[in-house]
């Protein structure tokens, strides 16, 4: 019923029927009779009712409920920032899907990923601006301390940013679900870049039950490397492709610790591998990898030619040609080019 979503939009922009009215040369009368159900409005009326609402006049008609799931995932996949009413209007839709089923794992993973992609987007915005206040006063502690922060990094002085918290979840969840992987996986990981070398040890051996796969040598050379046994790490990680060396992640894994190790040129040579050895679609996280390293190293040339092959590969294997996921490397090239330009 449209009248049904006249009234949801309404609502969500907290406007009075009266205000409806007004824009539309109606009376609130009108407006009241369709929120009802009683009358439909006026077909002629329906683009500056969208209008009104900032909406499409496709959504002044009830979604079932999967096309309603899908725009939003959709949204939340494709858009760098979400307009605050869409935001506003997707919570809400994903709210009372909850009220009807307290068990919906798809509305409740949605509105953890726009939750997640707000919080992104803000950080993005904050890092932009605390990198202009850096750029005209290197010095500024604020935006020292604002950059940081939004870029996930530590202000010594201030606050020492471990992760605690996240350790402590996984280690009362694995206790519901014993040798679960992934909770294995995110507390090893948490683990691990925390330095809690000792702690990390007796879930790598439930990790090595858990699941046959490359990871539990992975961390058994995190571990090594951590406690300066750099040689061994070295062996422990080369080890990975030896035992599983039809496991692409395996050889990306590889690239890391190579490239922990200073190794460039393994480092490059086991990331390209990574992604050549996959079938369609390719994930390409060797790829971006590849770029990080050779920036790092001032190659800005290679670094662009590896963002056009993570654009090539979302046309190629996902048929994405448009939207964030091309407009993020896209920017990344732009900004390489800049930095070429002003040497």
């Amino acid at each position: 019923m449209i009248g049904k979503q006249i009234k949801y939009f309404r609502l969500q922009k907290q406007a009075k029927q009266e205000e409806l009215a007004e824009y539309l040369g109606v009376s609130y009368q009108a407006v009241s009779k369709w929120e009802t159900g009683a009358s439909d409005p006026d077909i002629s009326l329906l683009p500056r009712i969208a209008i009104f609402f900032g909406v499409s006049i496709d959504e002044l008609f009830e979604l079932p409920y999967e096309e309603h799931m899908q725009r939003i995932e959709n949204m939340i996949f494709n858009e760098r920032r979400i307009h605050p009413d869409t935001f506003r209007q997707a919570i809400s839709f994903l709210e009372d899907r909850l009220k009807q089923d307290p068990k919906d794992i798809r509305a409740l993973g949605n509105l953890a990923s726009i939750y997640n992609h707000r919080a992104h987007s803000d950080h993005e915005l904050a890092s932009d601006y605390a990198q202009k206040v850096l750029e005209m006063d290197p010095d500024d502690k604020g935006g020292w301390a604002d950059f940081l922060e939004a870029n996930g990094g530590v202000c010594g002085d201030e606050w020492y940013d471990n992760h605690f918290h996240v350790i402590r979840f996984f280690t009362e969840l694995l206790d519901k679900y014993p040798g679960n992987y992934r909770c294995l996986y995110a507390l090893l990981e948490n683990m691990i870049v925390d330095g809690r070398y000792d702690d990390a040890i007796p879930y790598i051996e439930q990790m090595k039950k858990a699941r046959k796969n490359h990871q539990y040598l992975l961390y058994t050379g995190d571990v090594a490397f951590g406690k300066g046994r750099l040689e061994e790490a070295k062996e422990i990680w080369e080890k990975m492709i030896k035992e599983f060396p039809n496991e692409w992640q395996a050889f990306c894994d590889l690239g890391d610790g190579y490239a922990k190790l200073g190794m460039y040129d393994k480092a490059l040579e086991a990331y390209e591998k990574s992604f050549d050895m996959q079938e369609k679609p390719r994930i390409a996280e060797g790829l971006c990898s590849m770029a990080q390293l050779h920036e790092s190293h001032k190659e800005y040339d290679k670094a662009i030619k590896d963002y056009q092959r993570l654009i090539e590969n979302l046309k190629e294997d996902y048929d994405v040609t448009e939207g964030e996921q091309v407009d993020r490397y896209v920017r990344e090239i732009a900004r390489l080019k800049g930095i070429k330009k002003n040497k």
